[in-house]
């Protein structure tokens, strides 16, 4: 069994992808890792536009290069967009708290998914928060009413190096009672 502390240790943000393309099937073992997400009530509110056609892939890319940031992008095989959806709780929940409340760490665990299973298949992913919204959402078709959460980028990466993480130490956030 694979040892998940050293999955973690190894994903990182991958700006620099190889010009490989990235096999179907792992695109969609990607996908079902992340459906597999858990989710508040099981409320699942996402839904993923996966985009591999080279021409759409050259456009999001474009879409994701802002401010001159993400040039790496262009590089990119494919893009994984995550859009947050209603989310239907359990009517006794719902009645105290606002339907979308979990959804943000729901989205966040749906996207980690995703992208540890990619490392797992040796893809390289980058999470992207800044790109142009009403370019992106037009050119997928994403309806007025839906948040695109977030981009993901993926492919193979030019280089199996592994960056060193630099990470606050445990005893700076964790208290234990």
């Amino acid at each position: 069994m694979a040892d998940f502390l050293e999955l973690a240790g190894r994903r990182q943000s991958c700006r620099n992808f190889a010009s490989k393309p990235v096999e179907h099937d792992k695109i969609v073992k990607c996908v079902e890792a992340a459906r597999l997400a858990p989710s508040g009530c099981n409320s699942q509110p996402w839904s993923l536009v996966v985009v591999e056609n080279p021409d759409k892939v050259k456009e999001v890319a474009e879409s994701t290069q802002l401010m001159g940031l993400n040039a790496h992008n262009s590089k990119a095989q494919a893009f994984f967009v995550v859009v947050e959806e209603p989310a239907v709780l359990m009517k006794k929940i719902g009645q105290l708290v606002d339907s979308q409340i979990f959804a943000q760490g729901d989205l966040g665990g749906f996207a980690l998914s995703l992208c540890l299973e990619a490392e797992s298949l040796g893809l390289g992913t980058c999470i992207i928060g800044l790109y142009d919204r009403p370019r992106l959402r037009e050119l997928l078709g994403i309806a007025e009413d839906r948040k695109i959460f977030i981009v993901i980028s993926v492919g193979y990466p030019e280089s199996d190096k592994i960056r060193e993480k630099i990470r606050k130490p445990a005893d700076s956030f964790v208290r234990y009672v």
